[in-house]
């Protein structure tokens, strides 16, 4: 019986990340293989992926690149079929990827209708292909763990008084929770559910994880306004949700399934 620091480890376990090269999944991967798995970098843009794949290699982990389109079934396919070549099988499956769209924030009554096919395309219909092509070597070999990425705004609505005043630098605009964002969000909680009955009989546990706001370049209203709503005072770094993570994908979580694991600081407390 491994004492209870080893049950957090990775060791000899294969783990694939999707959205692996985005603010959170590219810490996500880094933080993976340094707790020993070997982790399967997946994301839009190849070069993006092997850099980060020998970014990792050059820290002493494992990592290889993977791209995929998860918008694409025929990507996905195979995608799926050189993961299953080599390495050869997926202990744990991050499914972090998420996507904007051109006019992501626009206003409800302006909001293109192939933005909004756009970003389900990728945040709920692409997590259905990973898992449709994926999963069954998954359920053959009887074990694994499935994490699935929403949101606190997959759980609650937005709070609209934060973002007066807001200003995202990388987008060089102001910024709101759209309503596609939201959706595709409380989809993937509803995901996990479904899931977590369905393979569950079948060895593999399947949860959510729920990140908070993270800091990721807001303006400081935006910073001021979002850390006043919540309990601890401030808005998530990334490696805060890295516990998490490694929680839900290591044996140290190995009866918990079907669960939404929150990490905002206490915003949904109120």
């Amino acid at each position: 019986m491994p004492n209870s620091g080893d049950r957090f480890r990775l060791d000899g376990k294969v783990v694939v990340v999707t959205g692996a090269t985005g603010i959170l999944g590219r810490l996500y991967s880094q933080r993976l293989a340094e707790a020993g798995a070997r982790v399967v970098i997946a994301d839009r843009d190849p070069e993006n992926c092997r850099q980060l794949a020998e970014q990792i290699r050059a820290a002493g982990g494992q990592a290889q690149a993977n791209p995929v389109d998860l918008s694409q079934e025929a990507s996905v396919e195979d995608w799926a079929r050189e993961i299953l070549d080599s390495p050869g099988r997926v202990d744990v499956l991050v499914n972090n990827a998420a996507t904007k769209s051109p006019q992501f924030f626009a206003p409800l009554e302006a909001f293109p209708l192939d933005d909004w096919n756009h970003v389900m395309a990728v945040n709920v219909t692409g997590m259905f292909l990973v898992l449709k092509h994926l999963g069954p070597s998954m359920v053959a070999q009887g074990h694994g763990s499935v994490i699935n990425v929403s949101s606190i705004y997959g759980v609650v609505g937005p709070d609209q008084r934060i973002y007066e005043g807001s200003w995202y630098e990388e987008l060089g605009g102001p910024i709101n929770t759209p309503l596609i964002y939201s959706v595709t969000k409380g989809a993937v909680i509803s995901l996990t559910r479904h899931m977590a009955t369905l393979w569950g009989p079948k060895g593999i546990r399947t949860n959510t994880l729920t990140p908070g706001g993270v800091s990721s370049g807001q303006n400081s209203a935006f910073a001021e306004k979002y850390s006043s709503r919540v309990p601890l005072g401030r808005m998530a770094q990334a490696e805060d949700l890295v516990g998490a993570l490694l929680f839900l994908a290591s044996d140290a979580s190995v009866y918990v399934n079907g669960q939404n694991l929150i990490v905002d600081g206490g915003w949904t407390a109120w």
